[in-house]
């Protein structure tokens, strides 16, 4: 038995087997022109020495450092969170490691990911986008692969993968109005400002509403200061207050919506009795609140697998090419919160 270091090398394998390094290398590479007694050969030494492919070293000689980067805005909100898991296990399934940046939605930070630490250890980077301009974007470094989520801040200039938030809006809103609700209130949406996923989402609720043949009533959407359980409190509280309060609630995540049934419940109003709420991104606390929440689900796995893969065939084949837009799936999941 020949003796080896404590980390087996090649040429340790090699010597075991009687072969060359080179044909350990073949071997290693899925290599077709080995025999299959040489292959054999090669595996068996390979498993009797315990060893293992040195990733990092034969990425740093290819020019690349195995990692890539996930910056979102906030990792405390489930929905990235959750989604953070996802492209970690796509990633990890891929022999690549995840770096997480919480950008807090903040411009500065977004360009940090892009232009800083960003460019200078990962070799790409997955960037879900609050702040960014489309200047920003169409004038980075394109040796620096980038794929968009969520946010379309740089239409046609970079890669980009989300689902439809206008079909989404509109699917979700077509539900409420089938179980006979009229004023329905849009918390988080927008009417004005740039096309992000506020807008997106409110012209998908105007959509059904026109469709159903029924009068847009911009006084029900009502804008947040950010995405959050209070947030989502405080808006339904003030519509209670209405003189016509609405008789459902579209709340543009979860976190509104489950904050919208707190308020609800300490004002007295049944849910789905006197109000139906709906929320956006199907995240694992909405199967358990009480009632359980109906809710638009983005296919998250979907999105980080084609998140992961679009960046790593840009991280390979650095030959610039057109960018793609891809649209991941999505369905409404009906629960109590709407006669479930």
């Amino acid at each position: 038995m020949i003796g080896v270091a404590a980390r087996p090398r090649i040429k340790d394998v090699a010597e075991y087997a009687g072969v060359s390094p080179k044909t350990v290398s073949n071997v290693i590479n899925n290599f077709e022109h080995v025999s299959d007694k040489t292959r054999t050969a090669v595996q068996e030494a390979i498993d009797a020495l315990g060893y293992r492919v040195n990733i990092a070293g034969r990425q740093l000689r290819q020019g690349r450092t195995g990692v890539i980067t996930l910056a979102v805005p906030e990792l405390d909100v489930a929905y990235f969170a959750e989604l953070a898991k996802h492209v970690t296990a796509e990633a990890d399934r891929r022999g690549r490691t995840v770096l997480l940046h919480q950008t807090g939605g903040v411009r500065e930070r977004e360009l940090a990911a892009l232009h800083g630490f960003g460019a200078q250890f990962s070799d790409g980077v997955v960037l879900s986008p609050l702040s960014l301009l489309p200047r920003d974007l169409a004038t980075r470094d394109r040796r620096l692969p980038v794929v968009l989520l969520g946010e379309r801040s740089a239409a046609g200039t970079t890669d980009h993968v989300g689902i439809d938030n206008i079909g989404a809006a509109r699917e979700a809103t077509e539900h409420l109005l089938t179980r006979g609700r009229r004023r329905i209130a849009v918390i988080g949406g927008s009417v004005r400002g740039r096309q992000g996923t506020d807008r997106l989402r409110t012209d998908g609720h105007r959509e059904a509403l026109a469709s159903a043949g029924l009068p847009f009533a911009e006084d029900l959407v009502v804008p947040v200061r950010a995405y959050h359980w209070q947030d989502g409190a405080r808006a339904a509280a003030a519509l209670l207050d209405r003189p016509e309060p609405p008789d459902a609630l579209l709340c543009l995540n979860d976190h509104l919506a489950l904050g919208a049934l707190r308020a609800l419940h300490e004002a007295g109003r049944s849910v789905p009795g006197d109000l139906d709420v709906m929320g956006f991104d199907d995240i694992e606390a909405s199967r358990f609140s009480v009632p359980s929440l109906t809710t638009v689900a983005p296919d998250k796995e979907e999105i980080a697998r084609s998140a992961v893969s679009l960046l790593l065939d840009r991280v390979e084949d650095p030959e610039p090419g057109a960018p793609e837009d891809l649209v991941a799936g999505h369905r409404v999941i009906v629960r109590e919160s709407t006669g479930g």
